[in-house]
């Protein structure tokens, strides 16, 4: 696996090296001693499938509180997204900037996602899907998110919004007095 650091400190782009023959394709998407090579040595505690239906759906941006704080990794497994975390670490140089990668079944491209970030995505296809790694269990209480359209964040979403939940609706803009996780 190449791990390519993002502009955002502790995040990573991964790309497998895959195996192709005449059977078909093989690669890991996960090995303890490489993640152990780029700061983590936690384990995935929760898997999840997400599949959006139609292009240009928004889900996020979420995060879980302190002290119930999640690394994740994400992979598209059928179409594109535009992957989007934005630093929400209080102490970080890079505070409440964002960045985007593009991930696709195609590309097999990963993305890991340390803690102290909100998470979301736009479908760039119809019928997309996601498998999501977390290093802790999702903890209602403890999820919060941040608006998709914040002023502040100022995300370049490519396509117009087709989709989005309620509660996704319902983040409050972010205040001046914000200080992050």
């Amino acid at each position: 696996m190449k791990f390519t650091p993002t502009i955002l400190a502790g995040a990573f782009i991964i790309d497998p090296t895959s195996i192709n023959d005449n059977r078909g394709m093989f690669m890991r998407t996960y090995c303890k001693k490489e993640f152990i090579n780029i700061g983590f040595n936690g384990e995935w505690v929760q898997m999840n499938h997400s599949v959006s239906f139609n292009k240009g759906t928004i889900r996020g941006m979420h995060f879980q509180k302190l002290p119930f704080g999640e690394v994740k990794m994400v992979k598209c497994i059928k179409g594109a997204i535009l992957d989007v975390i934005v630093d929400i670490r209080k102490d970080s140089a890079t505070f409440l900037q964002w960045t985007g990668v593009e991930l696709t079944a195609e590309n097999k491209r990963m993305l890991f996602i340390p803690e102290g970030f909100a998470h979301g995505f736009q479908t760039l296809l119809d019928n997309t899907e996601l498998i999501y790694h977390h290093s802790n269990f999702f903890n209602p209480e403890a999820e919060d998110g941040l608006p998709y359209d914040d002023p502040r964040l100022a995300i370049e979403w490519p396509l117009e919004l087709s989709s989005i939940s309620d509660r996704d609706l319902s983040h409050s803009v972010i205040s001046k007095d914000f200080k992050g996780i």
